[in-house]
């Protein structure tokens, strides 16, 4: 016999995976679940306030410039996070109790001290960019045919074909980003493509706000979300 222990009418939580459009990341591409794939570059940022008016003009020149190059559409991404910077505190005291310098312990001690009064007092945000590159041709195979299935055929050349898909896509999706890259490059701004372990890490951060990494980035392999 097999209880049941929770309470009448009492909603069940999906999971955040049955929420997401996607059907597997690898190869630092993300497959949709329509078999289209998306590339994610991270950019630098420019502090435009800072600028002098004819520097201004010609970030806004290239920044047109930089649109009307692309014969693709792209999504920027904006997130933000409060600054984190406890480890940064301690490595600040434990560099206090090792100084033997007593002027320069009192110095370091109240650094210490104003940073963390800053923080308590004034919201610092921590602003990543990236940007989204598209490209819309689905790697999935039309299904095969009902003769092909009756033969045990179609499975496997429907997956030889998924497989030779994605190579001809990502090749395409690369080319796209390298265009990108050097279009960026013109307005002075850096740009480097996410590999699968910093594609799984954004998208974890992006559900769990609070939280810090997944896991080593550089352990994370090619992840699949759905069949």
């Amino acid at each position: 016999m097999k209880l049941d222990m929770r309470k009448k009418n009492q909603p069940v939580g999906k999971a955040t995976q049955s929420f997401l459009r996607i059907s597997e990341i690898k190869n630092d591409a993300v497959v949709m679940d329509d078999g289209t794939l998306r590339a994610i570059v991270s950019v630098s940022s420019t502090n435009f306030d800072l600028k002098s008016q004819d520097e201004q003009n010609s970030i806004i020149f290239n920044f047109q410039r930089f649109l009307n190059s692309l014969d693709f559409s792209v999504q920027i991404l904006m997130q933000s996070r409060k600054m984190e910077i406890g480890g940064y505190l301690e490595k600040l005291k434990k560099l206090a109790e090792r100084q033997t310098n007593e002027l320069l312990r009192v110095q370091t001690v109240e650094y210490t001290e104003f940073i963390s009064r800053l923080i308590e007092n004034a919201s610092i945000m921590n602003k990543n960019f990236y940007i989204i590159v598209p490209l819309g041709e689905s790697i999935f195979p039309p299904a095969a045919g009902v003769f092909s299935k009756l033969l045990g055929r179609g499975k496997s050349r429907e997956l030889s074909q998924k497989v030779e898909n994605f190579d001809r896509a990502r090749e395409k999706l690369d080319n796209r980003v390298t265009a990108l890259a050097a279009n960026l490059s013109s307005l002075g701004v850096k740009s480097q493509r996410l590999n699968t372990g910093e594609i799984i890490q954004l998208y974890y951060n992006s559900y769990n706000f609070d939280a810090g990494p997944l896991i080593d980035p550089g352990q994370l392999k090619d992840i699949k979300i759905s069949e």
